[in-house]
């Protein structure tokens, strides 16, 4: 009985993950610590757009087309559901190494560097791959005690190294890596085509009520004009403040799509010609159109954690050893990550 007792004592794994995330629907969602200008983004598309269906449509569905609620909503619920999906999954979270593999990977660096004497000052730990032709340096994380792959990096905010890493959002309260970054994208494309609409449809219904009753005499008429004609103001604000840097942003991830970069190489000049003439991205597929397909339609990789997998203890302990209170003792159980096996020769991501 004790044995079984044990069993159901033991955790999840999400519950004792690592790094600096928060888990709600047993592990099912995973987001960053820091949440709050998530909310924020959360709030400002509710807002607007509610506003702009409560106020706006209304008007121009009768005096244009009904089209325009419908092609408005659809673009909602679009952009909603491309948000939570970048928000809500898992990056790319690469497993920290166990105890016995990080032991392991000391030994192959010490018998690498050989043996050290007074003033000795150990080599970078870094190791060379070809990639396409082109030497890529994996770099070694103190935190995670694994040789990073090609394209990953240490995120300081949530504490994970992230497959193909391009930057941490606030905006979406999540990194963005190789498993989430079509989501970031489809999110702020699909953003900044639902913020051009509401801000022209705004003024075109700004236009047609001062055409028909003039906008300064309804803004006098009654309290009520002056709280719907508060909200449209409200809207027009907020999407004019909004279009230079939603479009911006977008148009700057295009650009990074299509030439298969990341924002993170891209900030350190990775792959920049200034580098020399032989310093080429080995990543790029070499046209636009099959950067943008891998991205966009490319197959999804699965998860490398088990979030939702259960932590089991090394054996079974009988009801001698557990001290007669029929609880675990905490030394018998350790975290074991699943580690499903990745490349670091992969060709191209």
């Amino acid at each position: 009985m004790s044995v079984m007792y044990c069993r159901k004592k033991i955790k999840r794994k999400w519950q004792v993950f690592p790094g600096r995330n928060k888990f709600y629907c047993n592990g099912r969602i995973m987001i960053a610590k820091q949440t709050g200008v998530f909310y924020l983004t959360m709030v400002l598309i509710l807002v607007t757009s509610g506003l702009f269906f409560a106020f706006d449509c209304p008007f121009l569905a009768s005096n244009l087309t009904p089209a325009i609620p419908a092609i408005g909503g659809v673009l909602f619920v679009f952009v909603m559901g491309m948000l939570l999906r970048a928000s809500f999954s898992d990056p790319g979270v690469l497993p920290r190494a166990t105890p016995e593999e990080a032991a392991d990977i000391e030994r192959q660096i010490d018998a690498t560097n050989g043996p050290s004497g007074p003033g000795y000052r150990p080599p970078p730990r870094t190791r060379e791959v070809l990639i396409n032709g082109q030497t890529v340096k994996l770099k070694y994380c103190f935190t995670c005690k694994i040789f990073r792959p090609p394209r990953a990096s240490h995120c300081s905010l949530c504490d994970n190294c992230v497959e193909r890493f391009d930057h941490h959002c606030p905006w979406v309260g999540n990194c963005v890596g190789r498993r989430n970054y079509r989501f970031f994208y489809l999110f702020i494309l699909s953003l900044s085509f639902l913020t051009i609409f509401i801000f022209a449809f705004v003024i075109t219904h700004v236009i047609l009520r001062s055409n028909r009753t003039g906008f300064l005499s309804a803004l006098k008429d009654s309290p009520i004009s002056v709280f719907l004609d508060g909200c449209t103001v409200l809207e027009v604000v907020v999407c004019f403040f909004s279009i230079w840097s939603i479009v911006g942003l977008s148009g700057f991830h295009t650009y990074l799509m299509s030439s298969n970069q990341t924002t993170n190489e891209d900030i350190k000049g990775s792959w920049s010609s200034k580098r020399g003439k032989g310093n080429y991205n080995p990543y790029s597929y070499g046209n636009f159109i099959t950067n943008c397909c891998a991205a966009l339609c490319g197959p999804l990789p699965p998860s490398l954690i088990d979030r939702r997998g259960f932590v089991q203890p090394d054996t079974p302990q009988p009801a001698a050893q557990t001290n007669g209170t029929g609880a675990c003792p905490s030394n018998q159980v350790q975290s074991h990550m699943v580690r499903r096996p990745y490349s670091v020769l992969s060709q191209r991501e």
